[in-house]
């Protein structure tokens, strides 16, 4: 019987549909059961004698390959692949394969909830509510405001159609941009210095990449209107957070919403907390019954053709 591993936690409670499809198909399903991600020797133990993993957040890397000589695919239940060594894994013939797009709309909704939770303040509002302090705040409307892209992917192609809902002006930097798809939603193409010079807020939408490491950085910041909105919901590295902490406190940023962090998880200590204009949420973006359910299916079925011999891509072969 094969044996497929999955990392991430609470596999049977969120994609209940997914493990039932696996074991009718012949595969033993062996769990995360810790209830947080893997470390690196949980990993090293647990993945011994399996065929294939469903790989939340957790690092495969050379010796964890090493580790799991009968290992033919990771499959990444989501889409950035930054914890998958991806050279190591083409040298050993090990098929790696991500689900892009599925979460784009989790994702997307996170994203402009945490733009309205900056722009009308309402966790601080809701936590002083709630210890007798009523505070008639006045706030900054997200309609009519310029909000740019930094890249052009399916999330941030989702978070595009649902801000021209608050009639925003959209624009968007691609490193290889996709004219047509953004005539049809409506966004304007533009330059990285175009979009970072006009925008009233920037989210953020880059993978993870050595060419994006500090994407956004003191450079960038400094090009910026004063007092613009900054949302991470792709990855921590893509932000340098010295200089969003610099722009914090000399108010060059009017605030920062981020879902993401260089090192995760965070402590209490973190030095970004000391900022009211500063909101945060601990990588939860992608988080929604509706995807775990759809991106257990698809990790699912690419496992299984993987297993049952198949090498061209299912989904998307990374």
């Amino acid at each position: 019987m094969k044996k497929v591993l999955a990392g991430l936690p609470n596999y049977s409670k969120y994609c209940s549909k997914a493990k039932a499809y696996l074991q009718d198909n012949g595969i033993e399903v062996i769990e995360n059961e810790t209830g947080a991600p893997l470390s690196k020797e949980q990993l090293k133990q647990m993945i011994k004698d399996v065929d294939a993993a469903i790989a939340g957040v957790e690092v495969y890397d050379a010796e964890i390959m090493d580790a799991a000589p009968k290992l033919k695919v990771i499959s990444r239940f989501g889409v950035g692949v930054d914890n998958f060594d991806l050279e190591e894994a083409r040298k050993r013939g090990i098929i790696c394969t991500n689900c892009p797009g599925i979460n784009s709309t989790s994702v997307a909704e996170h994203t402009v909830m945490l733009m309205l939770n900056l722009l009308r303040e309402c966790p601080q509002l809701n936590q002083e509510t709630k210890e007798g302090n009523w505070r008639r705040l006045m706030v900054t409307e997200l309609s009519g405001k310029t909000v740019g892209l930094l890249g052009f992917g399916a999330v941030a192609r989702k978070t595009a159609k649902m801000l021209k809902g608050f009639s925003c002006r959209i624009l968007a930097y691609d490193k290889f941009p996709n004219e047509e798809i953004a005539r049809e939603i409506g966004v304007e193409m533009m330059s990285l210095e175009e979009v970072v010079k006009q925008s009233d807020i920037i989210s953020v939408h880059v993978p993870a990449m050595d060419e994006t490491y500090h994407f956004v950085n003191k450079d960038m910041i400094a090009s910026c209107k004063d007092g613009v909105y900054l949302i991470n919901t792709s990855r921590g590295t893509n932000v340098d957070e010295k200089a969003v902490y610099d722009a914090l406190e000399s108010g060059k940023l009017g605030g920062f919403g981020s879902d993401v962090f260089e090192n995760e998880p965070v402590t209490k200590d973190y030095p970004l907390f000391k900022f009211r204009n500063y909101i945060c949420t601990p990588h939860t973006a992608a988080e929604s019954y509706e995807n775990y359910a759809e991106t257990g299916m698809r990790t699912a079925k690419a496992i299984l053709h993987v297993l049952n011999g198949g090498t061209e891509p299912w989904n998307k072969l990374v």
